[in-house]
């Protein structure tokens, strides 16, 4: 544990909204609100100050997963297909791919599409399914057996739904995480595979094509870096890698694979062995928010977040909460983030 981790940083809480769901901020002041049935889309600033009044709610098909376009559209990933959501409902337009991996009715997107910045472009992964040349793995050994192999990466119109460009990925993936340059020049992309880890990739879409930049493994995407040249990446110890399990925040130039700089995440814990990193976040140009559990003999398993620093990655402090808030965080662009505690959003700052 080093000294700095440990300077106390006491946010300041600033409003509570009760609300379930999951919150992600989007463009041109909105909120989107995820629930197991509905997706919402709320004016930020009412909400937050607790009018909870959807400009659009939709019920979505069970184990999608959605994003709003801009003009009140929305893209939605399902078991066997992508479609545009105009705002009354109607499809505008369909992509079918084969089941996800596992074949079964409740086969799920491993994560939601990616807009990119100025609307026009959606990136979205699709399971392939295997042909008799190509190296395969049998997700499920029970009926239906469909062996898969890699997945790919299309880049599709926004407005038709046409393929721009495609690209396999070496990956099978379960968990994805997609971030878009801020000027939509890259896409980071990571993909969770079962007994691999996250594979990361910078990805440059052209005309002629999706060319990878660089990339790196077992580190997963949080955010392109204020200076937008450089990507914060997270290693979590996932118990893959023999006498190499590691937590540690690193950022990365966007033309290289090797991290440019690199924290231990280590130094935070109090028992190295068991403490884990659940998540980082960037809070704003300066600021990264990192939550982890800490395991205290004798005591329930605490949970602390602590401020680290965008340029350097070094620890700034602890941060210390009048209420109780959990592993997750949501921050809002703004400098301020939200944490949840049961049925309880929070939204915090910085003195």
């Amino acid at each position: 544990m080093t000294s700095t981790s440990e300077t106390p940083i006491d946010a300041t809480l600033i409003g509570t909204v009760p609300a379930t769901g999951s919150v992600t901020p989007l463009a041109e002041g909105r909120l989107a609100v995820r629930t197991d049935e509905r997706l919402e889309i709320h004016d930020a600033e009412s909400f937050l100050s607790g009018t909870l009044a959807p400009t659009r709610s939709v019920r979505l098909p069970p184990h999608s997963a959605a994003v709003p376009l801009p003009g009140g559209a929305l893209v939605v990933a399902e078991a066997t297909r992508v479609r545009a959501l105009g705002p009354d409902g109607a499809t505008r337009w369909e992509l079918l791919h084969a089941r996800w991996h596992g074949g079964h009715r409740d086969a799920r997107p491993p994560g939601p599409p990616a807009v990119s910045p100025d609307g026009r472009l959606i990136s979205v992964i699709v399971p392939t399914l295997a042909t008799a040349e190509r190296s395969t793995v049998l997700i499920s050994d029970k009926p239906p057996r469909h062996r898969y192999a890699r997945d790919t990466l299309l880049l599709l119109d926004a407005a038709s739904g046409d393929v721009r460009a495609r690209r396999p990925i070496a990956a099978i993936s379960s968990d994805v995480t997609q971030r878009w340059h801020p000027e939509g020049s890259l896409l980071a992309l990571s993909c969770w595979t079962a007994w691999y880890s996250w594979s990361t990739w910078w990805i440059e879409p052209r005309h002629d094509g999706l060319h990878i930049r660089g990339g790196t493994s077992m580190r997963e995407v949080i955010d392109f870096l204020p200076d937008a040249s450089r990507v914060l990446t997270l290693r979590r110890a996932e118990g893959i890698a023999f006498n190499d399990d590691r937590d540690e925040l690193a950022s990365h130039e966007v033309t290289a694979d090797d991290p440019s700089d690199l924290f231990d995440l280590r130094e935070l814990a109090v028992d190295r062995d068991h403490d884990e990193i659940a998540g980082a976040y960037l809070i704003d140009a300066a600021r990264i928010l990192v939550t982890g559990r800490i395991y205290l003999p004798g005591r329930p398993v605490a949970v602390r977040h602590w401020l680290c620093d965008a340029l350097t990655l070094r620890p700034l402090g602890r941060v210390r909460y009048p209420v109780a808030v959990g592993g997750d965080a949501t921050p809002l662009g703004d400098g301020t983030w939200l944490t949840r505690d049961r049925e309880r959003l929070h939204r915090w700052a910085l003195p």
